[in-house]
């Protein structure tokens, strides 16, 4: 804790605190909405209304009812995530104004629809062909899908929401390229992201497969830190390549997928949810929000688990940044500028590491830092 002064912990500790009971309010509503109408006639009922509205189909209602909960789903949460981006705001962390981000709402709700409708009809064709079997088909599609999804992110996603420049001809450049070669690893270019359009903190990150891998620096950390630190920044995001953390996650998020796939065939055949679903079986659509239900549930208890392995994940990369520059000083110098500037809490509670942290804290990564150089 003396790397920071007293104004910068009270700082980081105020904006945790004043962000907590919003980010907690957006995970309970998140969780409890789905669970309402989908363990209470209320789910199936909105269903047969939506559909009715499109002339009462099958597929009318699959499909109406897919957009009422992408839509109603973005609604609850709105306002947390309103009042989470005021408090950033007052903290000088946003840049971006109502209008933007407005915007960025509409982009996101619909891609939602965009995925969302598709996955709903194929989800119901699927369990109208095979009732009692549907899951299989179901669980490896899910698996492509996850897979298909990592790759094309960074192309067809990322440019929807922040736009790229390729960064100048220069020293930076050279050394980044020069970083990756050292590694061993095949980038394509080097990016600047618009970040500062909305925020003012620093990132930075590597996206892609293949021919398709480039390095992206977010323009406020070209802004205000110095060459060395982005590097630093840089060599952890390698890190990740290095390892093949994208393609093990993605790997592991496409089992994962399935899994969860094989776990909702189970629940959803269960009588009594049925039941108290307002549905007939998984085939009716008025099964919808028990779907939904289902699987907010089986995310909430996996949540936990998956921060825990990225937390070791980042840990890894921040080993192998230390490795590839052999700066430790610099290291823990880019750790206080990260901390500082995005106004963090450097030692939070440990049920909050548990439940929201998918990175060390960062006293926790300055420690293992001076460990690294001590050994």
């Amino acid at each position: 804790m003396d790397d920071f002064t007293p104004d910068q912990l009270a700082r980081g500790r105020a904006l945790r605190r004043a962000q907590l009971p919003w980010a907690l309010g957006a995970r309970a509503v998140g969780l409890l909405l789905p669970l309402v109408l989908g363990l209470t006639p209320a789910g199936a009922g909105l269903v047969s209304w939506a559909g009715g509205l499109f002339g009462g189909s099958r597929t009318a209602e699959v499909l109406a009812g897919v957009a009422a909960l992408v839509l109603l789903s973005q609604l609850a949460g709105l306002p947390f995530g309103a009042r989470l981006r005021e408090v950033r705001r007052g903290y000088g962390l946003v840049t971006q104004g109502w209008g933007g981000w407005a915007v960025d709402q509409l982009r996101g709700l619909a891609l939602s629809l965009l995925l969302g409708l598709p996955l709903g009809y194929g989800l119901y064709a699927l369990t109208d062909r095979s009732p009692d079997g549907w899951w299989l088909p179901a669980a490896g599609a899910a698996a492509v899908l996850v897979v298909l999804l990592s790759f094309l992110f960074p192309l067809l996603v990322e440019p929807l929401f922040n736009r790229f420049t390729p960064l100048p001809e220069g020293e930076l450049r050279t050394e980044l390229l020069e970083l990756a070669r050292r590694d061993g690893i095949r980038v394509r270019e080097v990016l600047v992201a618009d970040a500062s359009r909305r925020t003012t903190a620093l990132n930075a990150y590597v996206s892609g497969f293949g021919a398709t891998r480039r390095i992206v620096c977010y323009d406020t950390l070209l802004a205000t830190a110095d060459p060395r630190e982005t590097e630093l920044v840089v060599a952890h995001e390698l890190g990740h390549v290095k390892h093949r953390d994208v393609l093990t996650g993605t790997t592991l998020a496409a089992l994962g997928a399935a899994l969860a796939v094989v776990l909702l065939g189970l629940l959803t055949s269960w009588q009594p949810l049925l039941t108290a679903a307002g549905a007939d079986s998984a085939a009716d659509p008025r099964s919808l929000f028990l779907f939904a239900a289902c699987g907010a549930l089986l995310s909430a208890v996996a949540g936990p688990a998956q921060c825990a392995a990225s937390r070791r994940i980042e840990s890894r990369a921040d080993r192998h940044a230390l490795e590839l520059t052999g700066d430790p000083a610099q290291f823990i110098a880019m750790q206080r500028r990260l901390a500082v500037t995005n106004v963090a809490d450097v030692d939070p509670p440990r049920w909050v590491v548990l439940l929201f942290a998918t990175h060390p804290t960062t006293t926790a990564r300055i420690a293992a830092a001076r460990a690294w150089t001590a050994a």
